[in-house]
């Protein structure tokens, strides 16, 4: 099946998109008629051009307001229509979208518009073109894919068809259901949007906040699957009006468009084993059972005062590398790596950010087959070379360049940690820190959504809401992702401004991913109390909240002492309760968190954010000071 995009989906000039849209995989174009207006060739040299690139034009759009008009505007129509016949032929494409009419004139009926129709069918043909219908939400008389199809019934001609769009449909809560009643033949062609659910006017809402499949709350699975079970075989395309992917990257945008309708096309074929045709086979969404390991790329006295770190945090140095500079520090089920190298991919991430988490090792079901859905989902495949002794994990490149390694439980990729370090005897006692609770990643807003795709289409992951975050120099939005046992979460920060602390860390480690490792306790006063004997200092919180916390929770005077003493931040909901506390900023913005869950408490601690922002920045480099 073929993929498209219409060029309206993304930023940049006309060059600028088709590039990105051929280097991203897609088969064809909509070209959206301001696109072309706006580029200086010619009809005939923007199509050669779009064809050089490995690209079909596979829909000319929007002919607006064209159906049910009183003469003589109803001439007007037909003569505007001839004009784009012309321009289509010059640019080299055969469909043409008709959308429902929003003319204050139009007449409505559907008689009306189908005898239009027809008329309009009979002149496309002479030309050999083809004329696509489809219903606009929020159109004057026809909003309803149904309509459409009936005026097309009605019309009767064989250049006359019905193009279906999810947002339309489903904004509108139509059951999609009803598409499987449509004659394959008479779908010309399909585009897919998805969208947050927000009860605003249609046409801002799909102005302004569509979004790829699988980014947003439409049913658009069950859309796609209604559209396949009439037999379609014609081209699956992307129409997204989105604010966010008007200011971003045009490259970014289209991988990420062209992994959300692979993504959605496995889905179907796996929903309905008949269309198994419609997209290629594939492993299925990868279970992820936890962090497998957590490594910095470091150097000097950065790599010193890391290491200080962790042992104040309670790790113990038990291995080194047999042939690198690597030194793996356990506690629990927690290893962190710090590596030293100053060559390879660890030492061009440090030259690059500084002292960072250049990998992130996953333990997942199976790791090459989880590599296997990452390309074919457009991921970049990671390797370098292998020394003796070294095992050959499975790797794709993730956020900013970093890598995510792949560790399994069958092929023997788990004793990686017996064959590639000797191992080093301490019985340091630990500060009882179990496991990684969750990873917090650092991005500018617009490309959260991309990554959020990214993850959710690769594992077995569910998103919740997305939430403000109140810094107090500007707002950052933050997503968190999780599998459905919690085995692995992970936090999205997007930074508008480099004002806000997680923008400051993007700024000034010139885009580093991971900026914060939340660690796991079952007692949290316990390990705060072994920690600190360990040297540990924590972020201090002002006496403020503690009197704050006393007004909103219920809490012993006791419990709330002990919190305070610990600098220990608490929040509770219905299901359950939760503590934090933090170490205090390093390396540019970096810090540690260690959290304890109690009950069934999901949440990440969101109403403590704005104050412990607040607390790091009192310690961290004051507004208008340099960076040494």
């Amino acid at each position: 099946m073929k993929t498209s995009i219409a060029t309206v989906s993304i930023s940049g000039t006309l060059l600028e998109k088709l590039k990105a849209i051929a280097a991203a995989g897609f088969d064809g174009i909509e070209i959206f008629e301001q696109d072309f207006i706006a580029h200086d060739a010619s009809p005939r040299e923007v199509g050669d051009l779009i064809r050089s690139m490995g690209l079909e034009i596979t829909l000319f759009q929007p002919f607006r307001d064209f159906e049910g008009l009183p003469d003589p505007l109803r001439a007007k129509a037909f003569d505007r229509a001839e004009h784009k016949f012309d321009l289509m032929q010059e640019l080299g494409t055969d469909l043409v979208l008709v959308c429902s009419s929003c003319h204050p004139a139009a007449l409505g009926g559907i008689d009306r518009a189908a005898a239009d129709f027809a008329e309009l069918g009979e002149r496309a043909a002479k030309r050999g073109l083809r004329i696509g219908y489809e219903a606009l939400a929020w159109s004057k008389h026809v909003n309803d894919h149904r309509d459409a199809w009936e005026i097309v019934r009605r019309a009767d001609h064989a250049n006359v068809g019905l193009i279906l769009d999810s947002f339309h449909t489903l904004a509108r809560k139509i059951d999609p259901e009803t598409i499987r009643r449509i004659p394959a033949d008479k779908i010309f062609f399909v585009q897919l949007a998805d969208a947050p659910l927000i009860d605003m006017d249609l046409l801002y809402w799909s102005r302004h906040f569509r979004n790829m499949p699988g980014e947003g709350d439409l049913a658009v699975t069950d859309f796609m699957s209604a559209v396949m079970a009439t037999g379609y075989t014609g081209p699956v395309s992307l129409e997204i009006f989105n604010d966010q992917f008007r200011g971003g990257q045009p490259m970014t945008i289209a991988k990420g468009g062209h992994r959300s309708l692979v993504a959605l096309m496995d889905d179907v074929r796996r929903a309905a084993p008949t269309a198994a045709k419609i997209a290629p086979e594939m492993p299925a969404r990868a279970d992820v059972n936890g962090v497998s390991f957590i490594e910095f790329a470091t150097r000097g006295d950065e790599a010193n005062a890391l290491e200080a770190m962790l042992k104040t945090l309670g790790f113990t140095h038990s291995g080194a590398h047999i042939a690198k500079k690597l030194a793996l520090w356990t506690q629990g089920d927690i290893r962190v790596v710090v590596n030293r190298e100053t060559t390879g991919y660890a030492g061009s991430a440090y030259t690059m950010h500084g002292t960072t988490v250049c990998d992130i090792g996953l333990a997942v079901s199976n790791a090459s087959e989880t590599v296997d859905r990452a390309q074919h989902l457009g991921a970049d495949p990671f390797k370098q070379p292998i020394g003796p002794g070294e095992i050959d994990i499975p790797a794709i490149r993730g956020l900013s360049g970093s890598v995510l390694h792949f560790v399994d439980e069958t092929s023997g990729l788990k004793n990686v940690w017996d064959v590639e370090f000797t191992q080093n005897s301490d019985d340091t006692p630990d500060a009882g820190l179990k496991r990684v609770d969750h990873l917090a990643q650092t991005m500018s807003y617009d490309q959260m959504l991309n990554w959020s795709l990214f993850y959710t289409t690769l594992f077995k992951m569910h998103k919740s809401p997305m939430v403000d975050v109140v810094d107090p120099d500007g707002l950052v939005r933050s997503q968190a992702l999780e599998t459905p046992d919690g085995a692995f979460r992970i936090t999205l920060n997007g930074a508008e401004t480099h004002r806000t602390m997680a923008g400051g860390f993007l700024a000034d480690s010139f885009g580093a991913s991971v900026q914060h490792i939340a660690l796991a306790s079952d007692d949290i006063f316990a390990t705060s109390a072994a920690m600190a004997e360990m040297g540990f200092k924590p972020l201090p919180m002002s006496e403020n909240y503690y009197a704050d916390l006393a007004a909103r929770f219920d809490l012993d005077p006791d419990k709330l002492a002990r919190l305070k003493a610990g600098n220990i931040l608490y929040d509770e909901d219905a299901n359950g309760s939760f503590y934090q506390f933090y170490s205090r900023p390093y390396a540019g913005g970096m810090f540690f968190e260690i959290v304890q869950r109690r009950g069934d408490y999901s949440g990440y601690g969101a109403p403590n954010a704005p104050f412990r922002i607040a607390a790091q920045k009192r310690l961290m480099r004051q507004k208008g000071m340099p960076r040494k």
